[in-house]
């Protein structure tokens, strides 16, 4: 059973505003949820249809109905259970190996992918501008697969972060040089833009290395890919050197 109050609580985790006053997000999804489990993120509650979950106290697990948990689930098919996370405090920025810079990624989705692929390429830390949609939005959480537990995610301001660190800074432009000829560097700093209009004018004259993903279609007709393809394709040419 689940209370009134604790249903109105998590489903306004939905809302940032909610988020940052409460310092708890949510997350569904046995896999993600086992995730999060295993990681530093510290569990407030669980609430799931089933008797799994058995390393986790009576005290912090709720069995629930299905039509409970479709009271305080996103999704339009909700998961067999739902658990509400603490907030931690930001971890210190770690100037080492690569770095993705995010500028403006409004899309839930592509921020959560972004940092699944960060996993898989062994990229431990974000970067995100302040307009960059929040990581704990559900969305968020639910297409990082558990990957937010394996990735530093820090919000600053990116124009007087470029400006101070030592790192060369790559970024992606329609007119830069081909990154399949690039010598790419194991450390530095790679910003990805914003997914309508690409890295801001007042960060652009920060990126020293611009790079280009090069258009093959006989036509060359397709303005931009999506963000996230891109920083696939970036990360895999980094990572190969």
């Amino acid at each position: 059973m689940v209370s009134k109050n604790q249903i109105k609580l998590i489903t306004s985790l939905q809302q940032k505003k909610y988020r940052i006053a409460n310092k708890l997000f949510f997350a569904e999804g046995v896999k993600g949820i086992q995730e999060l489990l295993e990681s530093n993120f510290e569990l407030e509650h669980l609430y799931s249809t089933a008797y799994d979950f058995e390393e986790i106290s009576a005290d912090r697990k709720s069995i629930v109905t299905e039509n409970d948990l479709k009271k305080i689930s996103a999704l339009a098919t909700p998961n067999s259970c739902v658990a509400v996370f603490k907030i931690p405090t930001e971890k210190p920025i770690l100037e080492t190996d690569l770095i993705v810079a995010l500028d403006s990624i409004r899309d839930p989705g592509n921020l959560g992918t972004i940092l699944r692929l960060c996993d898989w390429f062994g990229i431990t830390q974000v970067l995100c501008s302040k307009e960059t949609v929040d990581v704990y939005n559900p969305k968020v959480v639910q297409a990082t697969m558990g990957s937010i537990a394996r990735v530093n995610v820090n919000y600053v301001d990116l124009k007087e972060f470029l400006l101070k660190t030592k790192l060369p800074i790559f970024g992606t432009f329609m007119d830069g040089d081909n990154i399949y000829k690039s010598a790419l560097p194991q450390h530095g700093l790679i910003v990805m833009g914003n997914e309508a209009n690409g890295i801001s004018a007042e960060l652009e004259n920060l990126v020293k290395n611009r790079l280009t993903i090069p258009r093959y279609g006989n036509l060359q007709k397709t303005e931009s890919l999506n963000v996230a393809t891109a920083t696939a394709i970036v990360l895999s040419e980094f990572r190969r050197g």
